[in-house]
C-alpha cells in the first residue's frame, strides 16, 4: 500500500520547507508540528500543510502527533548548544523518543536526518551525538532510511549567505581550518532524496551519504561567496592555535559563528565518495549560488 501521509519534525527549517513543499505538490498529506503555530503559518504558506501547536519532546504529545500517519521525517538537529538545548537533547533523546511514539502510534516508516561523519567516535560532540542516533533509529526495527548529508546551500542557508554577509562588512577575514574541506550539496537535491526514499521500498534499512558535484576548501567557499556580492576580502589563515583561541572566544557571542565544537567536527574533510541516490544529478555551487547570494 502507498504511504500518503507524513508528520515532519523540523518542518519549518530550512530542509524541511523544501520537503514540504515537494510532499504538497506530489500530494501528501503533511503534518508539521511546531511550537509557534503563527509563525509556522507564515513560513510555509500557502502550503496545504496542517500546522499543529506541540513540544515534540513531550513522548505523549508525539504519539498524538504520530497517530494515522503513514511516515515520519525527523530532521531536527543543531549546530550549536545553548542554554536548554543540548546535542544530546536534540540529536539523541529525541530520536529515542520518536522511535517509541512511532511504534506507540503504529508507524513503520522513518526517515532520519544525521550528517556526514557521524559516528559515535568523532572528533566533536555534534557528530558523536549524530552517531549515536544513527544507531538507535537502524536498530530500532522499524523501516528506516538515514541522510548523512555534507554542508548544504540554498536560499535562506546560513551557510554561502553567512559567508557572503561577513564579507560585506569585513575587508579582512582570519578564517579557521582553512583549508578543511567540503562537498556542499544543494537543499532542493537533498528534499528530491527524501521524497524518493518515501516512494522506494529498496531504500528501507539504507543510509544515504549526500554530496554535491565538486570538493572545495573552506577558503575557496568564502571567496566565492563573497565574489557573488562583488567583494573581495582578505583571507587570512589562521593557525590551529590561534583559531582554536579564536572559537573559544567566538562561542560567548549571541551569534555563534564559530565553537570549539565546530573547530573539533572540522578535524575531518566533510566529502563523500560515492554516487548521489535516487539517480539524481547533483547540482552545483556555480549553478545556484549566484542566483541567491547576488
Amino acid at each position: 500500500m502507498a504511504l500518503r501521509s507524513v508528520c515532519i519534525l523540523g518542518g519549518t527549517g530550512f530542509v524541511g520547507r523544501h520537503i514540504a513543499r515537494l510532499l504538497c505538490a506530489q500530494g501528501w498529506s503533511v503534518r508539521i508540528p511546531t511550537r509557534n503555530a503563527e509563525k509556522a503559518r507564515q513560513m510555509l504558506s500557502p502550503l496545504p500543510v496542517e500546522i499543529v501547536r506541540a513540544d515534540v519532546h513531550d513522548a505523549a504529545q508525539l504519539a498524538g502527533l504520530f497517530a494515522g500517519m503513514d511516515a515520519v521525517i525527523n530532521l531536527v538537529g543543531i549546530l550549536h548548544e545553548q542554554r536548554g538545548q543540548t546535542f544530546q537533547r536534540a540529536h539523541v533523546e529525541l530520536p529515542r523518543k520518536v522511535i517509541n511514539a512511532a511504534r506507540t502510534a503504529g508507524v513503520q516508516r522513518l526517515l532520519h536526518m544525521s550528517a556526514l561523519n557521524a559516528a559515535t567516535d568523532g572528533p566533536s560532540a555534534y557528530l558523536r551525538s549524530k552517531g549515536e542516533a544513527e544507531i538507535a533509529v537502524q536498530t530500532s526495527g522499524l523501516q528506516t532510511t538515514v541522510f548523512r548529508p555534507s554542508v548544504i546551500f540554498g536560499a535562506g542557508d546560513n551557510f554561502l549567505t553567512l559567508f557572503a554577509k561577513l564579507a560585506k562588512w569585513a575587508p579582512l577575514l582570519p578564517l579557521a581550518r582553512a583549508d578543511a574541506k567540503f562537498q556542499p550539496v544543494w537543499v532542493e537535491d537533498v528534499a528530491q532524496a527524501f521524497l524518493h526514499s518515501l516512494n522506494d521500498a529498496t531504500s528501507i534499512g539504507q543510509r544515504y551519504d549526500l554530496c554535491g558535484p565538486r570538493v572545495y576548501r573552506l577558503r575557496e567557499l568564502v571567496s566565492y561567496a563573497a565574489a557573488c556580492r562583488g567583494r573581495h576580502p582578505l583571507i587570512v589563515p589562521l593557525p590551529d592555535a590561534v583559531a582554536y583561541l579564536q572559537a573559544s572566544v567566538m562561542e560567548w557571542l549571541p551569534v555563534k559563528l564559530m565553537t570549539r565544537d565546530n573547530f573539533h567536527s572540522m578535524q575531518q574533510d566533510n566529502v563523500c565518495d560515492c554516487e548521489f541516490p535516487f539517480g539524481i544529478t547533483p547540482a552545483g555551487i556555480e549553478d545556484i549560488a549566484p542566483q541567491y547570494l547576488a
